[in-house]
C-alpha cells in the first residue's frame, strides 16, 4: 500500500468510491425476519453488514436458538450474496459460558465459515472493556469478539478514517525519528485489532432500553473503517437501532431490520438522543430521510447493484 501511495495509485477497493457530493442519505427500517429482509435485496448491493446476532446465552427470551449453526447458515449464505466485491460483514459474538455443549456461538460460526464459505477472515477483533459483571465460578469476562469477513481480496478498508491520534509527547518524539514520515505521524496510529472501549453502564445516556445494546463508538469505528460515504450499511439484527444512527451521522445509507416490535421504538429514542448529543456544529450529519415499507423499492440499495454479481443464487432461496 505504501508503494501504491507513492505512485499516487488507487487500491481496487477505492475505485468504487463515489465522486459526487452526497446530498441526502436514505434509511429503511423494517420489522422483519432477517431472511425475509435479505431475500429482498439485490446481489452485490451492500458494502457493510453489521451483524449482532443472539449469543445464545439466554440473556433474553430471543437469545436461545436450538440448532444455532443451521439457523445461522441461512443468513450467512444470504449475507455473502448481497455483499459487493469490496464489502464486508462483521459478526459480534462472545466465547462465553454456555449451559451445554453444542448450544452454538461465534466459535461455531467461525468453524462453519472456514469450511463452507469463500469469504476471507481479515481480523478477529477483541473488544476489551474494564467494566462488567463479577463472577464467582469462573474468571470474570472482560472482552467480546468481532469477526471481520471480507467477500473478496478487494475489500475496502479506510485506515485513515479510524486512526487514533498520538498524544503530544509521543508525536514530538516520533517527529525526531527521520525514518518516519511526518504526514503518517500527523494521521495517527492504526488502532490494532484490540479495542479498549467501555461497555454501556445501566445509567449510560446512550441507553434506549435494549438488553444487549452496543456502544456507538464501537459501531462507528466499524462503519468508518469498512464503508464509505454513500455506500449501504445493513443490520438485520437491528436491536437498539444504533447502526442506523451511526449510518446517519457518518453519511451512509442504511437498512435496518429486527423481528421485535420494539425495534422502531428503540430507533426513535436513538434519533432523539442523536439530536440532543450532537455538539459538532462544524460537521453536522448529511440530511437524511427515513422511508416506509411501501417506499422500500426507492432505497439506493436497488441502484447500487454490482453488474457482475448476477441474480440470486439457488442457495440463497433455501427456506
Amino acid at each position: 500500500m505504501n508503494l501504491l501511495r507513492k505512485r499516487k495509485g488507487l487500491h481496487a477497493s477505492e475505485k468504487a468510491l463515489p465522486g459526487k457530493t452526497l446530498m441526502e442519505t436514505i434509511h429503511a427500517v423494517r420489522t422483519s425476519d432477517c431472511l425475509d429482509l435479505l431475500r429482498e435485496l439485490p446481489s452485490g448491493s451492500v458494502q457493510l453488514i453489521i451483524c449482532d446476532p443472539p449469543y445464545n446465552i439466554n440473556v433474553a427470551h430471543w437469545d436461545n436458538v436450538n440448532d444455532y449453526i443451521e439457523w445461522a447458515r441461512l443468513w450467512l449464505i444470504e449475507s455473502e450474496r448481497v455483499l459487493s466485491p469490496t464489502g464486508s460483514i462483521v459478526i459480534f459474538g462472545g466465547l462465553q459460558y454456555q449451559s451445554e455443549a453444542g448450544s452454538g456461538d461465534l466459535l461455531e460460526i467461525l468453524s462453519y465459515m472456514r469450511r463452507n464459505s469463500r469469504m476471507l477472515l481479515v481480523n478477529l477483533i477483541i473488544w476489551y472493556y474494564k467494566n462488567g459483571m463479577s463472577a464467582h465460578r469462573f474468571f470474570a469476562n472482560r472482552h467480546e469478539e468481532i469477526a471481520w469477513f471480507a467477500k473478496t481480496k478487494s475489500y475496502y478498508f479506510g485506515l485513515d478514517d479510524v486512526r487514533v491520534p498520538f498524544d503530544d509527547e509521543t508525536k514530538r518524539l516520533y517527529m525526531k525519528d527521520k525514518r518516519l514520515r511526518p504526514d503518517s505521524i500527523d494521521k495517527g496510529k492504526n488502532p490494532t485489532n484490540v479495542w479498549e472501549m467501555a461497555r454501556l453502564n445501566g445509567n449510560s445516556l446512550e441507553r434506549v432500553g435494549h438488553e444487549t445494546q452496543k456502544p456507538i463508538e464501537v459501531v462507528r469505528r466499524l462503519v468508518r473503517g469498512l464503508s464509505y460515504p454513500g455506500s449501504v450499511v445493513l443490520d438485520f439484527f437491528g436491536g437498539s437501532g444504533v447502526t442506523t444512527r451511526v449510518a446517519i451521522e457518518e453519511g451512509r445509507h442504511s437498512i435496518g431490520g429486527d423481528v421485535s416490535e420494539e425495534y422502531p421504538i428503540f430507533l426513535k429514542k436513538q434519533l432523539g438522543n442523536m439530536k440532543g448529543q450532537n455538539t459538532d456544529i462544524f460537521s453536522p450529519p448529511t440530511p437524511f430521510r427515513l422511508i416506509e415499507r411501501d417506499e422500500f423499492n426507492l432505497h439506493p440499495v436497488f441502484a447500487l447493484v454490482d453488474k457482475e454479481a448476477g441474480e440470486p443464487t439457488e442457495a440463497s432461496c433455501v427456506s
